[in-house]
């Protein structure tokens, strides 16, 4: 860098924001993390750190803590979010090729229980101003579009991997492997590969995926955009809290008025408690070792998505102080991920089986993806419901599913297509 980060937070009345807030989504290469019509979005690039294989977390964390630390900080709001920040995206897997990075940008509009702000960040040593930084929003608002989703039927689908059958023969295998008691559950995932005659637009993408996905966190890094229900980890001070999903129901064909109708086939079911149990099993002993204080409820609540039901339990932590200091974000989330939500339990042999098995590189699908601050609050999601443009032409689509010994080759196959239909969605694709 190449100098210190300078930083200026302001609060923002609406009257100077130069748009509705959600219109921002589709300002071109714009970064977010919004839900229920509120959140961050960033735009612009300062400086980015890119880390990949094992030490991808502590790398990061610690670039970002050097940062923070020379960091000249003007933050009247003093907000989770405010002052200096960076969003980011991190590789499922140390043996991935997709470069985990973390991102500073120059601009940052936030909304958070109808408090507006707007930051300003710079790396050359120059003034920042109130006057400077409403005369860049408004220059970047000006680029705001309202593309048009493609029409439906556009695009060529084809399976990316593995063929169905294939990934069905996977399955089975993983369920055969189960058997011996070595592991307990392990998630599969597959890949799909969407391909246009048109350009796509990756601000439709956004836009559809806020508006229609509410109650989910959608979040644009780079080329990667997505939808997820699933909070890895939020940091807020001194406590840290996640939302694990685990165990799903189609919501297609389902009768209109469905919350019985979830609860019997979900929480009634052995097979989907028992991927959910596991799942805040591997939170919670994951979170203990930095909370003076945890809980959860002893039952899991229906979570009701446009596409899907979920199995959800909400975690909270109160974060234990070491040496005067609580965990950062980041370092909760390199202790977190993975989790058996997305990997299986125990890890390590869980997280083998799924490179032996998948044949393919899941990039920043089910990695962790969000923001951080310099106070180290931030908001981590799980990278569910999501999709890499490849190309102007190309999005490749993830969606996965966990395997315990009761799982069904013919049933997780189906499961998947709900999970793939938000990124359908959005892009204007029927299946």
């Amino acid at each position: 860098m190449k100098a210190p980060l300078t930083v200026l937070t302001l609060p923002l009345e609406k009257r100077y924001l130069p748009a509705p807030f959600l219109e921002l989504l589709t300002v071109p290469s714009a970064h977010c993390w919004v839900r229920r019509g509120q959140g961050l979005i960033a735009f612009g690039e300062l400086a980015r750190f890119e880390s990949s294989g094992v030490e991808r977390f502590s790398e990061a964390a610690q670039w970002w803590a050097s940062v923070a630390a020379t960091a000249v900080v003007s933050d009247p709001v003093n907000l989770p979010g405010t002052g200096a920040m960076a969003v980011g995206s991190f590789a499922f897997s140390f043996t991935s090729a997709y470069t985990s990075r973390l991102i500073i940008p120059r601009l940052v509009v936030g909304l958070r229980e109808g408090m507006h702000w707007l930051t300003i960040l710079s790396i050359t040593g120059e003034e920042l101003t109130e006057e400077l930084a409403l005369a860049e929003v408004a220059t970047i608002a000006a680029a705001i579009s309202r593309p048009d989703i493609a029409a439906a039927g556009e695009a060529t689908l084809s399976t990316g991997a593995l063929t169905e059958e294939q990934w069905m023969a996977q399955v089975a295998s993983a369920v055969e492997t189960l058997a011996d008691g070595t592991l307990e559950k392990v998630v599969l995932a597959r890949d799909v590969v969407a391909e246009f005659p048109h350009q796509v637009s990756r601000q439709a993408i956004l836009a559809d995926l806020a508006a229609r996905y509410s109650e989910c966190w959608t979040y644009g890094v780079d080329g990667f955009v997505g939808a997820t229900p699933e909070m890895l980890i939020r940091v807020e001070g001194t406590t840290a809290s996640a939302r694990v999903l685990a165990g799903t129901l189609d919501r297609e064909g389902a009768p209109a008025d469905g919350s019985t109708y979830a609860s019997e086939l979900l929480a009634g079911s052995a097979k989907q408690r028992q991927e959910h149990d596991l799942a805040v099993s591997s939170l919670t002993h994951q979170l203990a070792p930095f909370a003076k204080d945890l809980s959860f409820p002893p039952e899991p609540f229906i979570l009701e998505l446009p596409n899907v039901w979920h199995l959800a339990s909400d975690v909270y932590a109160e974060l234990a102080d070491a040496n005067g200091h609580t965990p950062s974000s980041l370092a909760l989330v390199e202790a977190l991920h993975p989790t058996a939500a997305v990997c299986g339990t125990p890890r390590t042999e869980a997280g083998a089986l799924i490179r032996d098995l998948e044949g393919m590189d899941r990039g920043p699908y089910a990695g962790p993806v969000g923001w951080l601050d310099g106070a180290g609050n931030g908001e981590w999601g799980i990278a569910l419901r999501g999709a890499v443009i490849e190309t102007p032409h190309t999005v490749r689509l993830f969606a996965g599913c966990g395997i315990v010994p009761a799982s069904d080759p013919a049933a997780e196959l189906a499961e998947t297509w709900a999970k793939f239909r938000p990124m359908l969605q959005a892009l204007g694709v029927k299946h």
